[in-house]
Protein backbone atom coordinates (compact mmCIF):
# COMPACT_ATOMS: atom_id res chain seq x y z
CA UNK A 1 0.00 0.00 0.00
CA UNK A 2 3.02 2.22 0.90
CA UNK A 3 4.95 1.64 -2.13
CA UNK A 4 1.49 2.42 -4.33
CA UNK A 5 0.80 5.74 -2.68
CA UNK A 6 4.56 6.74 -3.22
CA UNK A 7 4.37 5.34 -6.92
CA UNK A 8 0.88 7.40 -7.60
CA UNK A 9 2.17 10.29 -5.68
CA UNK A 10 4.83 11.00 -8.08
CA UNK A 11 2.65 9.78 -11.16
CA UNK A 12 0.37 12.90 -10.23
CA UNK A 13 3.54 15.13 -9.21
CA UNK A 14 4.38 14.71 -13.06
CA UNK A 15 1.40 14.47 -14.62
CA UNK A 16 0.19 18.03 -12.91
CA UNK A 17 3.09 19.85 -12.45
CA UNK A 18 6.77 17.89 -13.17
CA UNK A 19 5.94 18.19 -16.83
CA UNK A 20 5.68 21.59 -17.38
CA UNK A 21 8.36 23.93 -18.19
CA UNK A 22 12.02 22.93 -19.91
CA UNK A 23 15.36 24.64 -20.04
CA UNK A 24 18.13 22.75 -22.28
CA UNK A 25 21.38 24.14 -19.30
CA UNK A 26 21.00 21.55 -16.92
CA UNK A 27 17.72 19.59 -17.52
CA UNK A 28 18.89 16.31 -19.51
CA UNK A 29 23.01 16.78 -17.91
CA UNK A 30 22.46 13.22 -15.44
CA UNK A 31 20.31 11.33 -18.18
CA UNK A 32 23.65 12.34 -20.99
CA UNK A 33 26.04 10.60 -18.30
CA UNK A 34 23.78 7.61 -18.36
CA UNK A 35 23.54 7.24 -21.43
CA UNK A 36 27.40 7.49 -22.16
CA UNK A 37 27.67 4.56 -19.44
CA UNK A 38 24.88 2.69 -21.53
CA UNK A 39 27.28 2.78 -24.54
CA UNK A 40 30.38 1.75 -22.46
CA UNK A 41 32.05 5.29 -21.76
CA UNK A 42 34.27 4.78 -18.30
CA UNK A 43 33.73 8.07 -16.22
CA UNK A 44 36.63 10.48 -15.28
CA UNK A 45 38.12 8.42 -18.49
CA UNK A 46 36.30 9.10 -21.55
CA UNK A 47 34.41 11.63 -20.14
CA UNK A 48 35.26 14.00 -18.00
CA UNK A 49 33.52 16.12 -15.07
CA UNK A 50 34.26 17.47 -11.80
CA UNK A 51 32.40 15.39 -9.69
CA UNK A 52 32.20 11.57 -9.77
CA UNK A 53 29.73 9.66 -11.96
CA UNK A 54 27.46 7.76 -9.10
CA UNK A 55 24.36 9.48 -10.93
CA UNK A 56 24.84 8.31 -13.98
CA UNK A 57 24.69 4.62 -12.97
CA UNK A 58 22.07 5.23 -10.56
CA UNK A 59 19.75 6.74 -13.38
CA UNK A 60 20.21 3.87 -15.35
CA UNK A 61 17.30 2.67 -14.40
CA UNK A 62 15.31 5.86 -16.01
CA UNK A 63 16.11 4.16 -19.46
CA UNK A 64 13.48 0.93 -17.85
CA UNK A 65 10.83 2.99 -16.64
CA UNK A 66 7.89 2.52 -19.19
CA UNK A 67 7.69 6.18 -20.32
CA UNK A 68 8.99 8.89 -22.32
CA UNK A 69 12.23 9.04 -21.51
CA UNK A 70 11.80 12.83 -20.08
CA UNK A 71 8.55 12.07 -17.73
CA UNK A 72 9.92 8.63 -17.10
CA UNK A 73 13.60 10.74 -15.10
CA UNK A 74 10.90 13.08 -13.77
CA UNK A 75 8.43 10.16 -12.33
CA UNK A 76 12.26 8.30 -10.94
CA UNK A 77 13.32 11.48 -9.33
CA UNK A 78 9.92 12.21 -7.07
CA UNK A 79 10.13 8.61 -6.26
CA UNK A 80 13.35 9.59 -5.05
CA UNK A 81 12.53 12.13 -2.99
CA UNK A 82 9.37 10.67 -1.56
CA UNK A 83 11.26 7.81 -0.59
CA UNK A 84 14.09 10.01 1.21
CA UNK A 85 10.93 12.11 3.41
CA UNK A 86 9.86 8.33 4.56
CA UNK A 87 13.16 7.16 5.65
CA UNK A 88 14.33 10.45 6.84
CA UNK A 89 11.07 10.58 9.20
CA UNK A 90 11.59 7.18 10.19
CA UNK A 91 15.21 7.44 11.21
CA UNK A 92 13.99 10.35 13.32
CA UNK A 93 11.29 8.64 15.00
CA UNK A 94 12.61 4.96 15.73
CA UNK A 95 9.18 3.83 14.05
CA UNK A 96 8.79 1.66 10.76
CA UNK A 97 6.63 3.32 8.00
CA UNK A 98 4.51 -0.21 8.38
CA UNK A 99 3.61 0.91 11.62
CA UNK A 100 2.58 4.33 10.42
CA UNK A 101 -1.73 5.55 10.88
CA UNK A 102 -3.26 7.03 8.10
CA UNK A 103 -2.19 10.59 10.26
CA UNK A 104 1.43 9.56 9.95
CA UNK A 105 1.37 8.61 6.52
CA UNK A 106 -0.97 11.74 5.47
CA UNK A 107 1.99 14.33 6.99
CA UNK A 108 5.05 12.37 5.22
CA UNK A 109 3.15 12.58 1.97
CA UNK A 110 2.91 16.29 2.54
CA UNK A 111 6.46 16.59 4.29
CA UNK A 112 7.49 15.16 0.47
CA UNK A 113 5.86 17.91 -1.36
CA UNK A 114 6.96 20.79 0.57
CA UNK A 115 10.37 18.68 0.19
CA UNK A 116 9.49 19.10 -3.60
CA UNK A 117 8.57 23.04 -3.57
CA UNK A 118 9.44 24.57 -7.07
CA UNK A 119 12.69 22.03 -7.64
CA UNK A 120 12.68 20.30 -11.10
CA UNK A 121 11.19 16.65 -11.18
CA UNK A 122 14.90 16.03 -13.10
CA UNK A 123 17.27 13.73 -12.66
CA UNK A 124 20.73 15.53 -10.54
CA UNK A 125 23.21 14.15 -8.50
CA UNK A 126 22.29 16.66 -4.89
CA UNK A 127 18.59 14.42 -5.16
CA UNK A 128 21.05 11.59 -5.72
CA UNK A 129 23.26 12.16 -2.70
CA UNK A 130 20.56 13.28 -0.43
CA UNK A 131 18.12 9.65 -1.03
CA UNK A 132 21.04 7.59 -0.65
CA UNK A 133 22.09 9.00 2.68
CA UNK A 134 18.27 9.57 3.79
CA UNK A 135 18.18 5.70 3.20
CA UNK A 136 21.11 4.45 4.35
CA UNK A 137 21.14 6.42 7.69
CA UNK A 138 17.36 4.72 8.37
CA UNK A 139 18.16 0.91 7.19
CA UNK A 140 21.51 1.22 8.76
CA UNK A 141 19.74 2.19 12.43
CA UNK A 142 17.11 -0.13 12.06
CA UNK A 143 19.50 -3.11 11.08
CA UNK A 144 21.59 -2.80 13.99
CA UNK A 145 18.22 -2.19 16.11
CA UNK A 146 16.65 -5.50 14.95
CA UNK A 147 20.33 -7.59 14.38
CA UNK A 148 18.78 -7.58 10.25
CA UNK A 149 21.79 -8.34 8.06
CA UNK A 150 20.63 -7.39 4.75
CA UNK A 151 19.55 -4.10 6.33
CA UNK A 152 22.37 -2.96 7.72
CA UNK A 153 24.56 -3.83 4.82
CA UNK A 154 22.17 -2.22 2.07
CA UNK A 155 22.27 1.25 4.31
CA UNK A 156 26.26 0.92 4.35
CA UNK A 157 26.01 -0.04 0.52
CA UNK A 158 23.79 3.15 0.34
CA UNK A 159 26.29 5.42 2.11
CA UNK A 160 29.39 4.79 0.88
CA UNK A 161 27.52 4.49 -2.28
CA UNK A 162 26.35 8.54 -1.60
CA UNK A 163 30.36 9.75 -1.94
CA UNK A 164 30.97 8.90 -5.74
CA UNK A 165 27.34 10.83 -6.44
CA UNK A 166 28.96 14.33 -5.72
CA UNK A 167 31.56 15.34 -3.08
CA UNK A 168 29.42 16.78 -1.27
CA UNK A 169 27.87 13.54 0.53
CA UNK A 170 31.64 12.33 1.34
CA UNK A 171 30.89 12.80 4.24
CA UNK A 172 28.24 9.71 4.53
CA UNK A 173 31.46 7.20 5.10
CA UNK A 174 32.70 8.90 8.18
CA UNK A 175 28.99 9.23 10.02
CA UNK A 176 28.34 5.84 8.48
CA UNK A 177 31.94 5.03 10.81
CA UNK A 178 30.42 6.21 13.15
CA UNK A 179 26.97 4.63 13.65
CA UNK A 180 28.60 1.63 13.34
CA UNK A 181 31.24 1.61 16.56
CA UNK A 182 28.57 4.07 18.58
CA UNK A 183 25.44 2.78 17.86
CA UNK A 184 23.55 1.92 21.51
CA UNK A 185 22.75 -1.73 20.00
CA UNK A 186 26.60 -2.59 19.32
CA UNK A 187 26.28 -2.52 23.32
CA UNK A 188 24.48 -5.17 23.61
CA UNK A 189 26.51 -7.90 20.97
CA UNK A 190 28.27 -11.05 21.89
CA UNK A 191 31.01 -12.49 20.37
CA UNK A 192 32.22 -11.83 16.52
CA UNK A 193 32.05 -8.46 16.62
CA UNK A 194 35.29 -6.63 14.86
CA UNK A 195 35.27 -9.41 12.37
CA UNK A 196 31.18 -8.31 11.67
CA UNK A 197 32.91 -4.44 11.97
CA UNK A 198 35.57 -5.61 9.28
CA UNK A 199 32.51 -7.27 6.69
CA UNK A 200 30.37 -3.84 7.48
CA UNK A 201 33.36 -1.28 6.84
CA UNK A 202 34.20 -3.03 3.31
CA UNK A 203 30.83 -3.32 2.87
CA UNK A 204 30.39 0.85 3.62
CA UNK A 205 33.76 1.29 1.15
CA UNK A 206 32.46 -1.16 -1.66
CA UNK A 207 30.60 1.42 -3.79
CA UNK A 208 34.10 4.35 -3.93
CA UNK A 209 36.39 0.76 -4.20
CA UNK A 210 34.75 -0.87 -7.09
CA UNK A 211 34.45 3.10 -8.97
CA UNK A 212 38.23 4.00 -8.68
CA UNK A 213 38.99 0.15 -8.89
CA UNK A 214 37.98 0.79 -12.00
CA UNK A 215 38.98 4.13 -13.19
CA UNK A 216 42.59 2.77 -12.05
CA UNK A 217 42.35 -0.25 -14.19
CA UNK A 218 41.40 2.07 -17.39
CA UNK A 219 44.41 4.17 -16.38
CA UNK A 220 42.75 7.39 -15.63
CA UNK A 221 43.85 7.46 -11.75
CA UNK A 222 45.59 10.78 -12.00
CA UNK A 223 42.98 12.48 -14.23
CA UNK A 224 39.93 11.51 -12.24
CA UNK A 225 42.12 12.72 -9.27
CA UNK A 226 42.87 16.29 -10.84
CA UNK A 227 39.37 16.45 -12.34
CA UNK A 228 37.83 15.76 -8.49
CA UNK A 229 40.09 17.93 -6.52
CA UNK A 230 40.49 20.80 -9.42
CA UNK A 231 37.13 22.75 -8.66
CA UNK A 232 35.95 25.50 -6.73
CA UNK A 233 35.05 24.50 -2.95
CA UNK A 234 32.00 25.40 -1.45
CA UNK A 235 31.27 24.67 2.36
CA UNK A 236 27.64 26.17 2.68
CA UNK A 237 28.56 29.35 4.26
CA UNK A 238 24.96 30.19 3.42
CA UNK A 239 23.73 28.63 6.17
CA UNK A 240 25.83 31.09 8.15
CA UNK A 241 26.09 34.18 6.45
CA UNK A 242 22.06 33.79 8.10
CA UNK A 243 23.25 35.13 11.39
CA UNK A 244 25.80 37.80 10.17
CA UNK A 245 24.81 39.19 6.80
CA UNK A 246 23.19 42.73 6.13
CA UNK A 247 20.22 42.22 6.00
CA UNK A 248 18.65 45.60 5.78
CA UNK A 249 16.73 44.91 2.48
CA UNK A 250 14.47 42.62 3.98
CA UNK A 251 10.66 43.29 5.20
CA UNK A 252 12.04 41.35 8.64
CA UNK A 253 15.18 39.89 9.73
CA UNK A 254 14.32 36.29 8.69
CA UNK A 255 16.28 35.76 12.30
CA UNK A 256 13.49 36.61 14.51
CA UNK A 257 11.75 33.41 13.05
CA UNK A 258 14.30 31.23 14.62
CA UNK A 259 15.46 32.86 17.74
CA UNK A 260 11.70 33.21 19.21
CA UNK A 261 11.42 29.20 18.47
CA UNK A 262 14.86 28.54 20.18
CA UNK A 263 13.22 30.01 22.80
CA UNK A 264 9.94 27.91 23.06
CA UNK A 265 12.26 24.98 23.04
CA UNK A 266 14.01 25.97 25.76
CA UNK A 267 10.31 26.88 27.73
CA UNK A 268 9.02 23.60 26.67
CA UNK A 269 11.83 21.33 27.73
CA UNK A 270 12.29 22.77 31.08
CA UNK A 271 8.40 23.03 31.16
CA UNK A 272 8.41 19.23 30.56
CA UNK A 273 10.73 18.13 32.91
CA UNK A 274 9.24 19.81 35.61
CA UNK A 275 5.47 19.01 34.92
CA UNK A 276 4.56 17.02 37.89
CA UNK A 277 5.60 20.38 40.22
CA UNK A 278 3.80 23.02 37.74
CA UNK A 279 0.87 21.00 37.25
CA UNK A 280 -2.38 22.71 35.73
CA UNK A 281 -0.15 26.12 34.58
CA UNK A 282 2.97 23.99 33.68
CA UNK A 283 0.36 22.48 31.35
CA UNK A 284 -1.40 25.32 30.11
CA UNK A 285 2.41 27.10 29.17
CA UNK A 286 3.02 23.83 27.13
CA UNK A 287 0.00 24.27 25.21
CA UNK A 288 0.63 27.71 24.33
CA UNK A 289 4.04 27.49 23.56
CA UNK A 290 3.70 24.65 21.29
CA UNK A 291 0.77 26.25 19.68
CA UNK A 292 3.01 29.08 19.37
CA UNK A 293 6.31 27.01 17.72
CA UNK A 294 3.57 25.18 15.19
CA UNK A 295 2.32 28.58 14.24
CA UNK A 296 5.73 29.97 13.22
CA UNK A 297 6.52 26.84 11.05
CA UNK A 298 3.65 27.14 9.06
CA UNK A 299 4.09 31.22 8.85
CA UNK A 300 7.38 30.14 7.42
CA UNK A 301 6.21 27.85 4.86
CA UNK A 302 3.49 30.06 3.50
CA UNK A 303 5.22 33.22 3.38
CA UNK A 304 8.20 31.61 1.73
CA UNK A 305 5.61 30.63 -0.75
CA UNK A 306 7.30 27.34 -1.63
CA UNK A 307 10.22 29.41 -3.18
CA UNK A 308 12.93 27.54 -5.40
CA UNK A 309 15.54 29.55 -3.62
CA UNK A 310 15.09 31.63 -0.56
CA UNK A 311 15.45 32.46 3.62
CA UNK A 312 12.44 29.97 3.90
CA UNK A 313 14.74 27.32 3.89
CA UNK A 314 17.50 28.19 5.88
CA UNK A 315 15.02 29.37 8.58
CA UNK A 316 13.52 25.61 8.77
CA UNK A 317 16.61 23.92 9.17
CA UNK A 318 18.03 26.31 12.09
CA UNK A 319 14.31 26.00 13.38
CA UNK A 320 14.81 22.62 12.93
CA UNK A 321 18.34 22.68 15.09
CA UNK A 322 16.49 24.22 17.59
CA UNK A 323 13.82 21.17 17.66
CA UNK A 324 16.97 18.89 18.25
CA UNK A 325 17.64 20.59 21.36
CA UNK A 326 14.14 19.83 22.73
CA UNK A 327 14.58 16.58 21.89
CA UNK A 328 17.86 15.94 24.17
CA UNK A 329 15.89 17.25 26.65
CA UNK A 330 12.61 15.06 26.45
CA UNK A 331 14.66 11.62 25.67
CA UNK A 332 17.58 12.70 27.98
CA UNK A 333 20.54 11.34 25.46
CA UNK A 334 22.38 13.10 22.74
CA UNK A 335 19.69 14.36 19.73
CA UNK A 336 22.10 12.29 17.06
CA UNK A 337 19.00 11.25 14.52
CA UNK A 338 18.28 15.13 14.55
CA UNK A 339 21.56 16.29 14.38
CA UNK A 340 22.45 13.74 11.57
CA UNK A 341 19.50 15.00 9.58
CA UNK A 342 20.92 18.57 10.57
CA UNK A 343 24.06 17.29 8.94
CA UNK A 344 22.72 16.28 5.71
CA UNK A 345 20.88 19.66 5.36
CA UNK A 346 24.06 21.22 5.39
CA UNK A 347 26.18 18.54 2.80
CA UNK A 348 22.50 19.32 0.46
CA UNK A 349 23.64 22.71 0.54
CA UNK A 350 27.47 22.16 -0.83
CA UNK A 351 26.70 23.41 -4.33
CA UNK A 352 27.46 25.96 -6.54
CA UNK A 353 23.96 26.64 -7.79
CA UNK A 354 21.89 25.76 -4.80
CA UNK A 355 23.33 26.41 -1.71
CA UNK A 356 20.35 25.70 0.62
CA UNK A 357 18.57 22.78 2.12
CA UNK A 358 15.33 22.12 0.02
CA UNK A 359 15.20 19.00 -0.77
CA UNK A 360 14.89 17.85 2.50
CA UNK A 361 12.62 20.70 3.99
CA UNK A 362 9.85 18.30 4.46
CA UNK A 363 11.99 16.38 6.41
CA UNK A 364 13.02 19.08 8.61
CA UNK A 365 9.26 20.52 9.42
CA UNK A 366 7.84 17.27 9.90
CA UNK A 367 10.69 16.42 12.42
CA UNK A 368 10.21 19.47 14.00
CA UNK A 369 6.03 18.90 14.50
CA UNK A 370 7.76 15.34 15.96
CA UNK A 371 9.44 16.75 18.70
CA UNK A 372 7.31 19.38 19.95
CA UNK A 373 4.61 16.85 20.02
CA UNK A 374 6.28 14.88 22.18
CA UNK A 375 6.52 17.70 24.66
CA UNK A 376 2.69 17.60 24.73
CA UNK A 377 1.86 13.83 23.56
CA UNK A 378 0.27 12.91 27.00
CA UNK A 379 -2.33 16.08 26.83
CA UNK A 380 -3.15 15.78 23.41
CA UNK A 381 -6.44 13.52 22.73
CA UNK A 382 -5.93 10.40 20.32
CA UNK A 383 -6.43 10.59 16.88
CA UNK A 384 -6.65 7.63 14.90
CA UNK A 385 -8.59 5.96 12.40
CA UNK A 386 -11.05 7.98 9.65
CA UNK A 387 -10.46 11.09 11.69
CA UNK A 388 -6.30 10.60 11.73
CA UNK A 389 -6.68 9.69 7.76
CA UNK A 390 -9.40 12.67 7.15
CA UNK A 391 -6.60 15.14 8.93
CA UNK A 392 -3.81 13.67 6.89
CA UNK A 393 -5.58 14.03 3.70
CA UNK A 394 -6.65 17.40 4.60
CA UNK A 395 -3.03 18.74 5.11
CA UNK A 396 -1.80 16.89 2.32
CA UNK A 397 -4.58 18.39 0.22
CA UNK A 398 -3.42 22.18 1.40
CA UNK A 399 0.33 21.42 0.98
CA UNK A 400 -0.26 20.37 -2.92
CA UNK A 401 -2.64 22.70 -3.96
CA UNK A 402 0.38 25.61 -2.45
CA UNK A 403 2.88 23.57 -4.14
CA UNK A 404 0.44 23.50 -7.46
CA UNK A 405 0.15 27.24 -7.26
CA UNK A 406 3.95 27.66 -6.39
CA UNK A 407 5.03 25.36 -10.03
CA UNK A 408 2.47 27.42 -12.23
CA UNK A 409 3.61 30.61 -11.00
CA UNK A 410 7.08 29.54 -11.47
CA UNK A 411 8.09 26.41 -13.34
CA UNK A 412 12.10 25.72 -13.36
CA UNK A 413 14.12 27.87 -15.62
CA UNK A 414 10.82 28.72 -17.70
CA UNK A 415 7.41 30.31 -18.23
CA UNK A 416 4.70 30.59 -15.98
CA UNK A 417 2.36 27.68 -16.52
CA UNK A 418 -0.28 29.78 -18.95
CA UNK A 419 2.45 30.87 -21.11
CA UNK A 420 3.89 26.64 -21.64
CA UNK A 421 1.58 26.02 -24.88
CA UNK A 422 3.98 24.33 -26.91
CA UNK A 423 4.25 19.89 -26.92
CA UNK A 424 8.10 18.95 -27.49
CA UNK A 425 6.76 15.55 -28.20
CA UNK A 426 5.68 16.79 -31.38
CA UNK A 427 9.46 16.94 -32.14
CA UNK A 428 11.18 13.47 -30.73
CA UNK A 429 9.21 11.28 -28.75
CA UNK A 430 11.35 11.38 -25.62
CA UNK A 431 9.89 14.21 -24.89
CA UNK A 432 6.08 13.04 -25.09
CA UNK A 433 4.35 14.93 -22.28
CA UNK A 434 6.87 17.45 -21.56
CA UNK A 435 5.06 21.09 -22.18
CA UNK A 436 7.55 24.89 -22.65
CA UNK A 437 7.12 27.77 -23.99
CA UNK A 438 7.09 28.82 -28.02
CA UNK A 439 10.81 30.02 -28.22
CA UNK A 440 12.22 26.57 -26.07
CA UNK A 441 10.17 24.54 -28.38
CA UNK A 442 11.58 26.73 -31.51
CA UNK A 443 14.63 26.08 -30.36
CA UNK A 444 14.79 22.12 -29.54
CA UNK A 445 13.01 21.54 -33.29
CA UNK A 446 15.95 23.45 -34.59
CA UNK A 447 18.27 21.51 -33.26
CA UNK A 448 15.73 18.04 -34.63
CA UNK A 449 16.06 19.86 -38.23
CA UNK A 450 19.85 20.42 -38.41
CA UNK A 451 19.98 16.40 -36.98
CA UNK A 452 18.26 15.60 -39.70
CA UNK A 453 19.76 17.96 -42.54
CA UNK A 454 23.21 16.89 -41.95
CA UNK A 455 23.12 13.77 -40.70
CA UNK A 456 26.08 11.93 -38.86
CA UNK A 457 26.06 9.44 -35.70
CA UNK A 458 28.06 11.92 -33.70
CA UNK A 459 26.60 15.01 -32.35
CA UNK A 460 27.23 17.81 -29.95
CA UNK A 461 25.33 21.49 -29.38
CA UNK A 462 27.97 24.10 -27.50
CA UNK A 463 28.16 24.84 -24.53
CA UNK A 464 24.00 24.15 -22.98
CA UNK A 465 22.88 21.15 -24.32
CA UNK A 466 23.42 17.81 -22.75
CA UNK A 467 19.97 17.24 -23.53
CA UNK A 468 21.01 16.45 -26.94
CA UNK A 469 22.67 13.22 -26.77
CA UNK A 470 20.04 10.77 -25.04
CA UNK A 471 17.03 12.52 -26.16
CA UNK A 472 18.00 12.19 -30.07
CA UNK A 473 19.55 9.25 -29.68
CA UNK A 474 23.19 10.29 -30.99
CA UNK A 475 26.74 10.17 -29.37
CA UNK A 476 28.54 12.94 -27.90
CA UNK A 477 31.82 12.75 -29.25
CA UNK A 478 33.51 15.21 -26.91
CA UNK A 479 34.87 14.07 -23.53
CA UNK A 480 32.36 16.80 -21.46
CA UNK A 481 28.64 17.44 -21.80
CA UNK A 482 28.37 20.59 -20.66
CA UNK A 483 31.95 22.60 -20.86
CA UNK A 484 31.39 25.71 -19.11
CA UNK A 485 33.85 27.28 -17.05
CA UNK A 486 33.34 26.00 -13.53
CA UNK A 487 32.77 22.25 -15.27
CA UNK A 488 36.66 22.72 -16.34
CA UNK A 489 38.95 20.56 -13.98
CA UNK A 490 42.26 18.73 -15.04
CA UNK A 491 43.06 18.24 -18.27
CA UNK A 492 39.63 19.02 -19.27
CA UNK A 493 40.81 21.74 -21.96
CA UNK A 494 43.21 19.73 -23.72
CA UNK A 495 40.97 16.54 -23.99
CA UNK A 496 38.52 18.79 -25.78
CA UNK A 497 40.92 19.81 -28.35
CA UNK A 498 42.08 16.51 -29.39
CA UNK A 499 38.58 15.11 -29.30
CA UNK A 500 38.10 17.67 -32.60
CA UNK A 501 41.38 16.98 -33.60
CA UNK A 502 40.50 13.26 -33.78
CA UNK A 503 37.18 14.12 -35.56
CA UNK A 504 38.88 15.65 -38.01
CA UNK A 505 40.44 13.13 -38.87
CA UNK A 506 37.63 10.57 -38.94
CA UNK A 507 34.68 12.46 -39.84
CA UNK A 508 31.12 11.59 -39.08
CA UNK A 509 29.98 14.53 -36.95
CA UNK A 510 28.09 17.33 -36.63
CA UNK A 511 28.90 20.00 -33.82
CA UNK A 512 26.78 22.89 -33.38
CA UNK A 513 27.32 26.33 -31.62
CA UNK A 514 24.63 28.10 -29.87
CA UNK A 515 24.07 31.54 -31.09
CA UNK A 516 21.30 31.89 -28.41
CA UNK A 517 22.02 31.75 -25.01
CA UNK A 518 19.57 29.70 -23.13
CA UNK A 519 19.57 31.71 -20.70
CA UNK A 520 17.08 33.76 -22.71
CA UNK A 521 15.07 31.56 -23.49
CA UNK A 522 13.49 31.60 -19.75
CA UNK A 523 11.99 34.58 -20.70
CA UNK A 524 10.81 33.21 -24.17
CA UNK A 525 12.83 35.80 -26.18
CA UNK A 526 12.74 35.34 -29.86
CA UNK A 527 15.10 32.53 -31.36
CA UNK A 528 15.92 33.64 -35.21
CA UNK A 529 14.63 31.46 -37.61
CA UNK A 530 18.26 31.45 -39.48
CA UNK A 531 21.44 32.66 -39.27
CA UNK A 532 24.53 32.89 -40.93
CA UNK A 533 27.51 30.75 -40.58
CA UNK A 534 30.03 32.81 -39.56
CA UNK A 535 27.66 34.35 -36.86
CA UNK A 536 28.40 35.22 -33.88
CA UNK A 537 28.09 32.07 -30.71
CA UNK A 538 28.31 32.18 -27.10
CA UNK A 539 31.14 30.31 -25.66
CA UNK A 540 31.47 30.69 -21.77
CA UNK A 541 35.07 29.51 -21.48
CA UNK A 542 37.77 29.63 -24.12
CA UNK A 543 37.87 26.09 -24.45
CA UNK A 544 34.78 26.25 -26.87
CA UNK A 545 36.37 28.79 -29.07
CA UNK A 546 39.52 26.29 -29.44
CA UNK A 547 37.49 23.38 -30.36
CA UNK A 548 35.51 25.77 -33.12
CA UNK A 549 38.57 26.68 -34.38
CA UNK A 550 40.06 23.56 -34.57
CA UNK A 551 37.21 21.62 -36.44
CA UNK A 552 37.57 21.81 -40.14
CA UNK A 553 34.19 20.23 -41.32
CA UNK A 554 31.70 22.05 -43.43
CA UNK A 555 30.88 25.31 -41.99
CA UNK A 556 27.19 25.64 -41.73
CA UNK A 557 24.28 27.46 -40.37
CA UNK A 558 21.22 25.69 -39.41
CA UNK A 559 18.36 27.37 -37.57
CA UNK A 560 19.93 29.55 -35.11
CA UNK A 561 23.04 27.50 -34.77
CA UNK A 562 26.14 27.44 -36.45
CA UNK A 563 28.87 24.25 -36.51
CA UNK A 564 30.62 22.12 -38.48
CA UNK A 565 29.63 19.05 -40.40
CA UNK A 566 31.49 15.91 -41.85
CA UNK A 567 29.55 13.11 -43.35
CA UNK A 568 30.16 9.86 -42.93
CA UNK A 569 33.03 8.10 -45.06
Amino acid sequence: MIVGGIFLLSAAVVARIGRFGFNPSDQGFILAQSWRVLHGEIPQVDVMAPRPFGSAYLHLVDYLVPAPLMIGSSWVMMVQLTVSTFALVAFMTGTSPLDWGPLRLGFVFAAALISLNTYPTMAWHTVDGVFLVAVGLWLLDAGLRSGTRWQRWLGLFCLGFAVIVKQSFMFAVPVGLLILFFHPARRSQDGGRWRRMVVDVLVLGSAPLLYFGMITLAGGLPSAIAQLTGSTGAWGEGLFQFWTADLGGLRADPRTYVLPVLVGMVVLGVAWSLRARLGIPGLALRLVTAACVVAVVVFVLIDGAFAHAGAWQLKLLWIFAAAAVLDAVIRRRLPWQYLLVALLGWMASLSWGYPLPGLITGALVLGTLEVVALAVRDELPKIRGIAGGAIGAIVLGLVAVQVVAAHDKAPYADRPQGELTRALGDVVPTMRGVRTNPSVHTYVAQIRECIDRYPASRVAVLPDNAFVAPVFGVRNPLPMDWPVPIEMTGDAPLRMVEAAERLNGEGDYLILFQTVLTASLIDANPVPAAVAPDAHTFDYTPVVERVRQTLNGARVGCGSFVGFWAPRR
